[in-house]
C-alpha cells in the first residue's frame, strides 16, 4: 500500500511543480531532507437503519462513505484528497450528484482544485456554488492573489413527466478570476465570472415551466484603505449582466453603450444589466469600536455562481461596542434600516428597521451572564392594482393601506457553578427567551393580530470527576399565544454519560418526554428513548453505535412510533 502511494505521489508531482518557479540548482538539497513521502487522513463509513409505523419518504437502509488523504512529498508538496459516497437519493437525477470527489494539491504559494469543489470570489460575482472541474489559488505572498477556475456547474437533467419533482436543468459551464493585492494602507481587488447554459444539453422543455437556457457574466472591483491609526475605509462595485433565454438571437442595439454588453456579450432583447455597491467604515480606539455600512443591490440583480441572492434593497447599518466595569462587562449597540421597491414599481413598498442590543456580564469564575435585545420593524405601503387602473384624475387620492410589523425578542442567559471541587462539579443554567411579534394596520393592533411566544430552560448537571460520570436533569417549557389561541408544550429530560475502560469507550443514555396542548386541548405527547455508545480502539479505530425510540400519541391517529439505529466506523492515519 505504501509503494502503491508513493508511485501515486510521483505521478502527480510534475503537474503541481510546472505552476511553481522551482531552483534547479538547489533541488536536490531542496527534496533530500526526511522522509520522501508522509499520509494522514481519514476514512469515515456509516449506515443508518430506519424502521416505523410512518416511513415518511425515507430510506430504510442508508450508506455513507466519506474520506480524506494528505501526500506529503518531502516536507515540500502537499497533496490533499477527498470523497463523499452515499446511496442516499439513489433513484433519482439530480443537478448536482451527492457523491463528490475532490483533490486539493498544495506546493509553497499554491494551491489546486480538482474535481467537485467550490470557490468564493465575491458575494456578488461566485459565491461558494459546487462545481465540477478545476481552480487554482496562488498567493506567493501576503501582498497578492491571483484565482482562477473553470468547470461544470450544473449538469444536464431532462424533463421528466413522471418525476415533477427533479425539475428539468441545462448543462451550465462557469470560469472566471480574482485578483487581488493587499498592501498594509491599502488593498484592491477585481474579480469577474461568467457563465452559460448549452441549450442542447437536453431535449426541448415546455414552455409552461418557464425554464430557459441563461448566460451570465458578473465583474466586481473592491478597494479597501487605512488612512489613520484604527481606521478603515472599504468599498465594492459589481456589475452583472444577465441573458435570460439564450435562444433569443434578436439584438437591440445598446443605449448609451455597456461594457458588458459590448465587450462579453450581446444585448439582446432578453439581456438584463444590474448593479450593486457596499460601502463601509470601521474605527477602533481605545477599546471601543464603532461601524458604518451601506449597501444597494438593484432589483432582479442576480448571479449564476450564487446559489441563491437577495435583492432589490438598500441597507444603512451602524454599531458600537464599549466595555465598562474593568472589562467585566460589555455592551454592544446595532442599528439598520432597510427598504426595498427600489424602482417604485411595485404595488407595495416595505421598509425595515433592525435594533439590537447585546450585554455581558462576568464578575467571576463562577457567575456569566448575558442578555440580548432585539428590535426588528417591517413597514408596507399597499396599494392595490385597481386604484391605478380606476383613477379618474392625476391628483386623485389613492387608498393605500399602512401595515407595519413589529418583532421584539429578548433573551437572558445565566451560568452558575454552585460547587466545584476535586471529587465533584455542580453546574446550574437558567435560559429565558421571549419574543413578542404584532400586526398594526392603519397604526390599530386589531385582536388577533399579535402573538408571544415564551421559552424557558433550567438544567442542572453533576458530574463526578474521578468516575467520569455526568448526569444532568432538565425542564423545558413553551407558551405561545398566536392570535386567539395558545399553545403549551413542556417535559423534562434525564441524561447520563460516562467514560469506561480508561477512557477508550464511551457511553450514554437519555429520555424525555413532552406533551402539548392548544387552548387547553390535548395534542400529543412524546416519548424519546436514546442511547449511544463509542469505543476506541488503538488510539485510530472508532466505532459508534447509537438507537433512538420515538413512541408519539396522536389524537384521532393514534400510536406512531419511530426507530433509528446508526453504526459508524472512523479511521485516522
Amino acid at each position: 500500500m505504501k509503494y502503491l502511494l508513493y508511485c501515486l505521489g510521483l505521478l502527480l508531482l510534475p503537474p503541481a511543480l510546472r505552476a511553481q518557479q522551482v531552483d534547479i540548482a538547489n533541488l536536490k538539497g531542496m527534496f533530500g531532507k526526511g522522509a520522501p513521502l508522509k499520509v494522514n487522513g481519514g476514512l469515515n463509513a456509516s449506515t443508518i437503519f430506519h424502521n416505523g409505523s410512518e416511513m415518511s419518504g425515507r430510506q430504510p437502509f442508508t450508506w455513507y462513505l466519506n474520506g480524506n488523504m494528505n501526500l506529503n512529498i518531502y516536507n515540500q508538496v502537499n497533496l490533499p484528497f477527498s470523497f463523499n459516497l452515499t446511496n442516499a437519493g439513489i433513484n433519482y437525477t439530480y443537478p448536482t450528484t451527492p457523491n463528490r470527489l475532490s483533490l486539493h494539491p498544495t506546493y509553497k504559494g499554491i494551491t489546486g482544485h480538482i474535481g467537485d469543489v467550490a470557490m468564493t470570489f465575491s458575494p456578488y460575482t461566485l459565491n461558494g456554488i459546487q462545481f465540477r472541474g478545476i481552480g487554482v489559488d496562488v498567493a506567493p505572498t501576503n501582498e497578492w492573489s491571483v484565482s482562477a477556475m473553470y468547470g461544470r456547474l450544473s449538469r444536464a437533467v431532462a424533463y421528466d413527466s413522471t418525476n415533477r419533482n427533479v425539475l428539468p436543468t441545462f448543462e451550465r459551464i462557469g470560469y472566471g478570476t480574482k485578483l487581488t493585492l493587499n498592501e498594509e494602507k491599502y488593498g484592491l481587488g477585481f474579480s469577474l465570472f461568467a457563465a452559460k447554459d448549452d441549450p442542447s444539453s437536453i431535449p426541448t422543455v415546455p414552455d409552461s415551466l418557464y425554464i430557459f437556457p441563461k448566460k451570465n457574466v458578473t465583474f466586481s472591483i473592491n478597494g479597501m484603505l487605512r488612512p489613520a491609526k484604527g481606521l478603515e475605509l472599504s468599498l465594492e462595485y459589481a456589475n452583472s449582466a444577465v441573458e435570460m433565454n439564450k435562444r433569443d438571437f434578436n439584438i437591440v442595439k445598446a443605449q448609451g453603450g455597456n461594457l458588458l454588453g459590448s465587450v462579453f456579450m450581446y444585448d439582446h432583447k432578453s439581456t438584463l444589466f444590474y448593479k450593486a455597491i457596499k460601502a463601509g467604515m470601521n474605527y477602533t480606539f481605545f477599546k471601543s469600536a464603532i461601524g458604518l455600512g451601506y449597501e444597494r443591490i438593484d432589483p432582479g440583480y442576480q448571479t449564476l455562481g450564487a446559489y441563491y441572492f437577495n435583492n432589490d434593497l438598500e441597507n444603512i447599518t451602524v454599531n458600537f461596542s464599549q466595555p465598562f466595569l474593568k472589562s467585566k462587562a460589555n455592551v454592544s449597540v446595532n442599528v439598520g434600516y432597510q427598504r426595498d421597491d427600489l424602482a417604485h414599481i411595485k404595488a407595495g413598498q416595505t421598509s425595515r428597521m433592525v435594533s439590537s442590543v447585546n450585554m455581558n456580564y462576568n464578575p467571576g469564575d463562577r457567575l456569566n451572564m448575558s442578555l440580548t435585545y432585539s428590535n426588528f420593524q417591517t413597514y408596507m405601503n399597499m396599494r392595490s392594482q385597481f386604484d391605478a387602473i380606476n383613477q379618474v384624475t392625476p391628483i386623485q387620492n389613492l387608498d393605500t393601506l399602512n401595515f407595519t410589523q413589529i418583532s421584539q425578542n429578548t433573551t437572558l442567559n445565566v451560568n452558575y457553578i454552585l460547587k466545584t471541587d476535586k471529587r465533584k462539579s455542580q453546574n446550574l443554567n437558567v435560559n429565558f427567551s421571549l419574543q413578542d411579534a404584532a400586526d398594526l394596520r392603519e397604526g390599530v393592533l386589531h385582536k388577533g393580530d399579535g402573538s408571544r411566544f415564551y421559552n424557558g430552560n433550567l438544567a442542572y448537571s453533576l458530574m463526578f470527576i474521578p468516575a467520569q460520570v455526568n448526569v444532568t436533569a432538565a425542564f423545558n417549557l413553551s407558551y405561545n399565544t398566536i392570535g386567539r389561541d395558545d399553545y403549551l408544550t413542556w417535559g423534562p429530560t434525564a441524561a447520563i454519560n460516562s467514560r469506561l475502560f480508561n477512557r477508550k469507550m464511551t457511553a450514554g443514555g437519555s429520555v424525555s418526554y413532552n406533551a402539548s396542548t392548544a387552548s387547553g386541548v390535548q395534542q400529543g405527547k412524546v416519548l424519546n428513548l436514546r442511547a449511544n455508545a463509542g469505543y476506541r480502539v488503538q488510539k485510530k479505530h472508532n466505532l459508534n453505535l447509537s438507537a433512538i425510540q420515538q413512541l408519539r400519541w396522536v389524537p384521532l391517529r393514534g400510536t406512531v412510533n419511530d426507530q433509528t439505529v446508526t453504526l459508524g466506523y472512523n479511521y485516522n492515519f
